[in-house]
């Protein structure tokens, strides 16, 4: 088996995936930074037999590790009752029902009621169908992008786009996106006098909508047998504490999410937010972590997980094996529990393609020296199958091709570990997300891309037809959800147009000769004198030019 030449290694990049993420496997220096705290305290004082062994080579047999059966609770892929939809506003209401509109239009209500309080107008409550055309609207925004949201509903020929007026008027839409509200005002009240206390629920904000959306994506599909758990950044400049900082990231600053998805076609299966420093089993946030995002009830045996070097340890691999799930991921070279031995190990001349492996049981540790070292561990492959793998290799001075072996691990890693960049890239396309003040909001709109990615997913899966792209899907969608929203009477308004001026008045005409004989009286300026004057000239010329002067 060979693979193409300069195929993506764990060190250059994760799956392309549309280059929404170019980070690193082992370059994750905020991770590094953390990773004491990720590690078991009684780990650092346990020996493992592989401390003692050397590094084995290409040439060194090692063993078949046993086979774990694939038993999902469910059938892989889309279940039953979800193939009975059949539009995509169908399965966008798998994510979105009728219960959730329920409470967004209740808590909207009361909510806006609350900020009118004590004003010359009294709030007007909204419909379900008003909801319909402002999701439409916020769908759209997301095929079509303005600098500023009431751009969408100007006049000019600049910006004369007939679709907005007619679904939603402009100030009904602003008036949603100022009183958007997830959770009851009664709940909030409750837990902002629990704040300071462990009792206090920093996400009680958006409680409703999160669980409703999480338990939706697990209802509706079986992952394959290969799945991947990673983080995904929610783009935020909040003042809030939960809001993080990953400097290798592409955005940089937002709110952090662990996610678990299918390999295969990216579907966002499980999620939590990320609320700070804490550890329950006191194992370190990244076990714990992958444990709550791997619901084995729900999930069965014989999964294959992989995940990054934040996440791998001995003894999470360990534990994931005894519930008879196989893992596989990147690991750095000082993490307590792995091989020290400096037997038979890399040199500064080893030559590309180079393995060293060693077995400890049921584990197995991987280095490959591609464009630089790769170290890996994994409870479910061996350390070489045979593969091979193109690159160009520098002999007597000439760079040349050939076939180098490639470790069965780093090969599979480099297929499977690329789900959650894969959601990432088809919510990237088409984000939703723009500018709030309040931080739930900017929860609620990235929720909204999760439920329309993972509805595209759905569709794309039970579809037996040539399906539509994820473009298309959103289209149909924006048209279904303003079908069934309100009417709307709004007039695109004409913005002010500044028209252009007619011919020079004489008078002003000869200033502006003389002031193309200007010479710059400012200290140090005598260089910029013959600047000023060319363009003077050039402005002269083409306004007699204009105007048929010339």
């Amino acid at each position: 088996m060979k693979e193409e030449d300069q195929a993506p290694d764990p060190v250059d990049q994760h799956h392309c995936n549309g280059g929404i993420k170019e980070e690193s496997f082992i370059e994750r220096d905020h991770k590094t930074e953390i990773k004491e705290e990720n590690q078991d305290p009684s780990s650092a004082s346990s020996q493992f037999s592989h401390t003692d062994q050397p590094w084995r080579t290409v040439d060194d047999e090692d063993v078949e590790p046993a086979a774990l059966a694939f038993m999902p609770i469910r059938q892989p892929g889309p279940q039953q009752e979800t193939r009975q939809a059949r539009t995509p506003l169908d399965f966008f209401k798998l994510f979105f029902t009728d219960a959730v509109f329920r409470t967004l239009l209740k808590n909207t209500n009361a909510y806006g009621a609350k900020k009118q309080e004590g004003s010359k107008t009294a709030w007007r409550d909204l419909t379900v169908n008003d909801l319909f055309s402002y999701l439409a609207m916020v769908v759209y925004m997301g095929l079509v992008k303005c600098s500023a949201m009431v751009d969408y509903w100007k006049g000019s020929r600049l910006y004369n786009f007939p679709l907005p007026a007619s679904i939603i008027s402009r100030n009904k839409f602003l008036n949603i996106c100022r009183t958007l509200h997830i959770s009851s005002i009664k709940d909030d009240e409750k837990n902002d006098a629990k704040r300071g206390t462990p009792e206090y629920d920093r996400l009680c904000k958006i409680k409703p909508l999160y669980n409703q959306i999480v338990k939706a994506c697990k209802t509706h599909f079986q992952p394959g047998q290969h799945i991947s758990i990673d983080e995904r950044m929610v783009a935020s400049k909040a003042k809030i504490s939960m809001k993080q900082y990953v400097r290798n990231k592409p955005m940089k600053w937002g709110y952090k999410l662990f996610v678990l998805a299918d390999s295969s076609c990216g579907y966002t299966w499980n999620f939590h937010v990320y609320e700070g420093k804490s550890s329950v089993t006191g194992k370190g946030m990244s076990y714990d972590s992958v444990m709550s995002l791997m619901e084995f009830d729900n999930l069965g045996t014989g999964y294959h997980l992989y995940v990054d070097n934040f996440y791998t340890s001995t003894h999470l691999f360990q534990d994931l094996l005894a519930k008879k799930v196989g893992a596989c991921g990147t690991f750095h070279r000082n993490r307590v529990g792995f091989p020290k031995n400096q037997a038979n190990d890399f040199t500064r001349d080893t030559a590309r393609g180079t393995m060293r492996w060693i077995r400890d049981g049921d584990l197995l540790f991987v280095k490959w020296m591609d464009t630089r070292e790769v170290a890996m561990c994994s409870t479910i492959h061996k350390a070489y199958s045979g593969d091979v793998v193109h690159r160009r290799v520098k002999r007597a001075g000439n760079w040349v091709k050939t076939d180098v072996p490639i470790p069965a691990p780093v090969r599979e890693y480099n297929q499977h570990m690329g789900g959650v960049d894969l959601s990432d890239a088809l919510i990237g396309y088409y984000s939703v997300i723009h500018k709030t003040r309040k931080w739930y909001r900017t929860f609620f709109y990235h929720f909204l891309d999760i439920a329309v990615v993972n509805a595209y997913i759905l569709y794309t899966k039970c579809e037996s037809a040539p399906a539509m792209t994820q473009k298309e899907f959103r289209q149909a969608l924006v048209e279904e959800l303003a079908n069934k929203g309100s009417v709307s009477s709004s007039i695109p308004k004409n913005s002010r147009y500044i028209a252009p001026c007619g011919p020079m008045a004489p008078h002003k005409f000869a200033a502006f000769l003389l002031s193309c004989t200007f010479i710059c009286a400012a200290p140090r300026c005598c260089r910029k004198n013959e600047t000023h004057l060319t363009s003077k000239l050039w402005t002269l010329g083409n306004y007699m030019r204009h105007f048929s002067l010339l």
